[in-house]
């Protein structure tokens, strides 16, 4: 039996009524969470989750704390970004501007952790976006990278065929640390023309149900949705939405409303198609 002693509440707290999530990382066996005496008693009993523990819940849990990581008073989740090196990782949680302001780095692991906020219908949220500051281009990730992760993001570039090839390795080596966490597949780069992998390519997602958005670094362009389905798996709720936008840098390409358009007719036709029948990822 392990026993959490939760902070003291804030006036803030009822608004975060349905961020709940149920420690499926955190406690690997599955318990459940039963309040008692202010504490958050954790057994191997296995039932549905009543109203007052979900209420402990979404108050008070959150994930570990890092060194020189500001604690707040709402849910908060470690979410890992990996990929080739150059796929513009470090650009994209960039365009978060107050992320970027916030950034601490943890020398030891040798990352930025860039603290990003999100404002929903439930509460604020907020997503610790751990950016690897280029490491990966000198091997394969420690596993001190991983640990704790509550969701995850792997990227790849449309214009170079390598790193959506080495997507598998990624998809892998984070699955090997955090088991069962919320995964979006990102292809990035779609601004530019001279596109490689093109989205009938684009199969990995399908084949491990995994969420899949093409996005624009540069220019914004679907910034925000891999952080909201995110939010929404966490929460355990689909109704969960943005009541505002971030303050984000302004775009440095632009995508027109009919690139916009082409390219959602690219994924739907290739969402519509068969999978291929051998397990490795086709590029031709």
């Amino acid at each position: 039996m392990l026993i959490y002693k939760p902070k003291r509440p804030s006036g803030r707290a009822a608004e975060h009524s349905c961020l709940l999530f149920f420690l499926r990382d955190r406690f690997s066996t599955g318990h459940l969470i039963a309040p008692k005496n202010g504490d958050l008693i954790v057994t191997s009993q296995k039932r549905e989750l009543g109203a007052l523990e979900k209420w402990y819940l979404s108050r008070y849990l959150s994930p570990p704390a890092l060194p020189n990581q500001q604690q707040v008073d709402y849910p908060s989740f470690k979410l890992v970004i990996v990929g080739d090196g150059g796929t513009g990782k470090t650009t994209f949680v960039k365009r978060h501007l107050t992320g970027e302001f916030e950034k601490k780095y943890e020398p030891t692991i040798g990352v930025e952790v860039h603290p990003l906020d999100f404002h929903t219908n439930c509460g604020k949220i907020r997503f610790y976006c751990w950016d690897t500051a280029g490491q990966e281009k000198f091997g394969g990730l420690r596993d001190g990278y991983y640990i704790h992760g509550q969701c995850a993001i792997i990227m790849f570039d449309v214009t170079a065929r390598l790193t959506y090839k080495n997507v598998p390795t990624w998809h892998r080596d984070l699955c090997r640390v955090c088991e069962n966490i919320p995964i979006v597949l990102c292809g990035n780069k779609i601004d530019v023309k001279n596109r490689q992998v093109k989205a009938k390519m684009v199969t990995f997602h399908r084949k491990k149900n995994l969420q899949y958005y093409e996005i624009s670094a540069k220019s914004n362009y679907n910034f925000e949705k891999p952080f909201l389905y995110l939010a929404r798996k966490l929460a355990g709720d689909q109704n969960l939405h943005f009541v505002e936008s971030p303050a984000l840098a302004p775009p440095e390409v632009q995508i027109d409303l009919a690139q916009q358009q082409l390219h959602e007719q690219e994924l739907a036709a290739a969402a519509a198609q068969p999978l291929p029948d051998d397990d490795d990822e086709s590029l031709d």
